[in-house]
């Protein structure tokens, strides 16, 4: 039900878009999640929780303009939730990409997670929703919002840096750990990346 502009997600369930019924990543996400299609999500695309939910970037809405930047940018200044940015990262849409990371990540704060089709995306969603439902275990948790002094940002930014070509966990882990931050790895010289994972991903990670 939607109620007061905010959204209450039934436990073990997603909301998802009106706009996304009948879709490639709505037909996966069936038989794997118990998916609800709802009008008037807004700027929102699935809610994955009570607090948590994912705003989808398409390819198409890479390549068609700044529409999307707006729309992101009044999310972040209208909602409190917790927004996972989920981008389509094709040949077509590569050249924007550079572009989206930065916004998304360091002038907005948001955790974004690329993905090469819908299909991808669909898999992506049925971990976030068991990731989530983990959290959620502690109530007061909300692994997407920045937190000073405390730990649960550390699975999100995790995850992020694991989305870098070549690093796995634990070079993520050494990474984050040398770092601190998606910012400061994002500004890290290659050189300094040499000292963490050796010559040839401090390359990748530089150019990634």
């Amino acid at each position: 039900p939607v109620t007061a502009g905010s959204i209450v997600v039934p436990y073990g369930h997603v909301i998802g878009n009106e706009k996304w019924r009948g879709s490639e990543i709505a037909q996966r996400l069936q038989g794997k999640i118990r998916l609800i299609f709802e009008d008037g999500l807004g700027l929102v695309d699935f809610h994955l929780s009570n607090r948590t939910c994912v705003l989808y970037i398409s390819e198409v809405d890479l390549v068609s303009g700044d529409e999307f930047k707006r729309r992101l940018v009044r999310f972040r200044n209208a909602s409190s939730l917790g927004g996972i940015v989920i981008v389509e990262k094709t040949q077509i849409s590569d050249q924007y990409f550079l572009g989206v990371q930065k916004l998304i990540v360091l002038e907005l704060g948001m955790v974004l997670l690329p993905v090469a089709n819908q299909g991808e995306a669909s898999q992506l969603i049925t971990q976030l929703v068991s990731f989530v439902r983990e959290l959620s275990k502690d109530l007061n948790s909300n692994p997407f919002l920045r937190k000073p002094c405390s730990q649960l940002a550390e699975p999100s930014l995790l995850r992020t840096v694991q989305q870098i070509p070549g690093v796995g966990k634990t070079k993520a882990l050494l990474l984050l750990q040398q770092f601190g931050s998606i910012d400061r790895l994002c500004n890290a010289s290659v050189k300094e990346l040499e000292l963490v994972v050796g010559q040839t991903l401090a390359q990748q990670i530089s150019n990634f």
